[in-house]
C-alpha cells in the first residue's frame, strides 16, 4: 500500500486561492498567439502553396490517423473547400501504410506540391522520394525531431532547434491551421480563421497538449464555440452529451476514442468523413460507425491487456512486451494500461510478418523519448515525445532491445519514476456543494497542465460496495469519512471492480463532478486511486 500524502485541509476559499496561482504567469488572451511568421519556414512554406494555388498545380495533404492528424486533415480540408480549391487528401492506413508520408503513401499520389500534417518531421526516405520526383516537400509536424532533418523543401514545427516560435507546445492542428492563416494573407483572403477553433481545441485535449497560455485560450473559445456550432459534426456531439455545456474532459473521454478508434481498427476515413459532415443524416451515420469501433476497441485493448500483463518481467524499471496476435491499433492504449498497474514506463509491441511495431507510455518525470533513442541502433524507426513514443523493430531485436532499454534506465533517479502526486488537498465533508461545483468550473478547461483537483478522504470506514452497469464493470462505494458523522458519501469508479477491504477502511483520491442526467445536475465524485 501506498503512504497517504500529507496535504492540507481545504475550504472553498484556500481552494480559489490555490487554483488561481496556476496561471499567475501565463498569458491567455487569443490576441497573445503569437504570429505565424514566427514558425521557421512557415513564410516559405505558405508562399509556394499560394503560388500553386495561383498557378492551378496539383496539391496533395497528408495526415494521420490519430485525432490529431484528423482534425488537422480537417480543418486544411475545409480551408480549401471555402477557397474553393481542389486538394488530395491522403490519411494513411495504419496497417497498410505504417505513419506518415511513407513510400507507399507517395506511391498513390501524383501532385506538384505535398505537404503534411501532424506528422513528417522523420519521413527521411519520403523526402528523397519527393526530391528525385522533383515534388515540393512542405512538412508540418510538431514531433520531436531526431538528429537528421528530411530533405525538404520546408519544415514547420516549434520544435526544431532554431525555430523561435515561442510557445512550443502546440500540437499537429495548431501548426497547420497557423500555415494556413499565412497562406489567407498570401492570397489577400477575408477568412475569418476563429471558426476552426472548435477543431483545434478537440486537437488540443486529444493530443494531451497543456492547457496553459494560448492553448487554454483556444480550447476555452473553441468549446464555448462548439457548443453552438451549427457544423452537423458539433451538433451530433451535442446530441450524444445531452450536455448543457461540453467540457474538455466530454472531449477527452467520450469523443476522442470515439474519433481515434477509427484509425485504431480501421482507417481514419470515417473519422474524417465524420469532421467534414455537410448533412445531420452523414455526421450521424458516421458517428455511428465510430461508437461500434470504438466498442470493438474497448474488447479488444481487454483481451490485448489482459495477455500483456502475462508477459510482464515483474523485475524491469521498464516493462517491454511483444505479442504475435495484438491488434497495432491499441497498443498504445495497453502500454497506458501497464503503467497504470505497474507504474513503470511501458512499451507495447506487435509482431507481425517479423516486425515488431508499436507504442510506448511514460510515468513521473522519465523521458521516454530519450530512453528509446539510446537503443536508436536496434530500431528500424521510432518518435515521439518525453511521455509516449512509437516505434519498430525486427523481432531478432525486441530481447537485445529490452535489455539495453533497463541497462539505459538505471541512470535515471529512482524519484524520477514516482508518478506526479497531485492530490491537492483534503475537503471538510459540508464542503462539497454546488458552491464548490461553481468554484471548480470557473477554472476549466481542466486537463494536462491543469490537472482537475483531486481531493483525499483519508481512513474512511465502508458501508457498502455494490457493481453496477450491464456487465457489472463499475463500482459505487459508499463511505463515511468521519466515524461520528451520520453523513455518507457515495463515490463511483468507472471501469473498476472493487472490494470491500478485510478492515473495512478505505483511504482514496477523487474528483467532484458535474453529472448531468435528464436536465437535473448532481454532484459526482470520482475515485481516481487507492492508497
Amino acid at each position: 500500500m501506498h503512504t497517504l500524502p500529507e496535504v492540507p485541509l481545504l475550504d472553498h476559499t484556500r481552494l480559489e486561492s490555490f487554483l488561481a496561482r496556476r496561471f499567475e504567469a501565463q498569458s491567455e488572451k487569443l490576441s497573445d498567439i503569437p504570429h505565424p511568421t514566427l514558425l521557421k519556414d512557415a513564410l516559405k512554406g505558405s508562399k509556394r502553396l499560394a503560388d500553386a494555388i495561383r498557378s492551378k498545380e496539383t496539391i496533395a495533404l497528408v495526415g494521420d490517423y490519430d485525432v490529431d492528424g484528423v482534425t488537422s486533415t480537417a480543418i486544411v480540408k475545409r480551408f480549401f473547400d471555402l477557397i474553393d480549391y481542389p486538394l488530395i487528401t491522403t490519411i494513411p492506413n495504419r496497417f497498410t501504410d505504417g505513419y506518415g508520408v511513407s513510400k507507399t503513401v507517395l506511391e498513390r499520389l501524383e501532385a506538384d506540391v505535398i505537404f503534411t500534417v501532424d506528422n513528417g518531421i522523420n519521413a527521411l526516405e519520403a523526402a528523397a522520394v519527393c526530391r528525385s520526383r522533383g515534388i515540393d516537400l512542405i512538412i508540418t509536424d510538431h514531433h520531436t525531431p531526431g538528429d537528421t532533418l528530411p530533405d525538404a523543401y520546408a519544415i514547420i514545427n516549434p520544435k526544431q532547434l532554431d525555430c523561435p516560435y515561442p510557445f512550443k507546445e502546440i500540437c499537429g492542428a495548431q501548426v497547420g491551421w497557423l500555415l494556413m492563416g499565412l497562406l489567407k494573407q498570401e492570397l489577400n483572403l477575408s477568412i475569418d480563421m476563429r471558426q476552426f477553433f472548435p477543431f483545434l481545441s478537440l486537437a488540443i485535449i486529444a493530443d494531451v497538449m497543456p492547457l496553459v497560455g494560448i492553448n487554454r485560450a483556444i480550447v476555452k473559445t473553441g468549446l464555448e464555440m462548439m457548443n453552438r456550432s451549427q457544423l452537423p459534426a458539433f451538433a451530433m456531439i451535442r446530441d450524444f452529451l445531452n450536455r448543457s455545456s461540453i467540457s474538455s474532459e466530454d472531449i477527452a473521454f467520450q469523443i476522442a476514442p470515439r474519433i481515434n478508434s477509427a484509425g485504431r481498427l480501421e482507417d481514419a476515413s470515417i473519422a474524417l468523413e465524420f469532421l467534414l459532415a455537410n448533412t445531420t443524416e452523414k455526421a450521424y451515420h458516421q458517428f455511428e460507425l465510430l461508437t461500434a469501433l470504438n466498442t470493438l476497441r474497448k474488447e479488444t485493448e481487454a483481451q490485448n491487456t489482459a495477455e500483456a500483463m502475462e508477459c510482464v518481467n515483474p523485475s524491469d524499471s521498464v516493462i517491454v512486451v511483444a505479442g504475435e496476435h495484438w491488434n497495432e491499433g491499441v497498443v498504445g492504449i495497453v502500454a497506458s494500461r501497464l503503467v497504470s498497474h505497474f507504474q513503470k514506463p511501458a512499451i507495447v509491441l506487435s509482431i507481425h510478418n517479423g516486425i515488431a511495431k508499436g507504442s510506448g507510455r511514460s510515468i513521473g518525470n522519465v523521458d521516454l523519448y530519450t530512453l528509446i533513442k539510446s537503443q536508436e541502433y536496434l530500431l528500424s524507426k521510432f518518435g515521439g515525445h518525453k511521455m509516449a513514443a512509437g516505434l519498430s523493430m525486427s523481432i531478432e531485436n525486441v530481447d537485445a532491445f529490452r535489455i539495453g532499454i533497463n541497462q539505459a534506465a538505471r541512470t535515471i533517479p529512482p524519484e524520477d519514476f514516482i508518478p506526479h502526486n497531485d492530490v491537492i488537498g483534503e475537503l471538510e465533508h459540508e464542503m462539497i456543494n454546488f458552491q464548490l461545483l461553481e468554484l471548480l468550473e470557473r477554472f476549466e478547461p481542466y486537463g494536462e497542465g491543469n490537472p482537475r483537483p483531486k481531493f483525499l478522504i483519508r481512513e474512511a470506514d465502508v458501508i457498502a460496495v455494490k457493481l453496477f452497469g450491464s456487465d457489472q464493470s463499475h463500482s459505487r462505494i459508499e463511505l463515511r469519512p468521519k466515524a461520528l458523522s451520520p453523513k455518507t458519501l457515495e463515490l463511483i469508479a468507472f471501469r473498476r471492480t472493487l472490494e470491500c477491504p478485510k478492515n473495512k477502511k478505505i483511504s482514496c483520491s477523487y474528483t467532484v463532478n458535474k453529472n448531468e442526467w435528464n436536465g437535473r445536475v448532481s454532484i459526482q465524485l470520482m475515485i481516481e486511486r487507492l492508497f
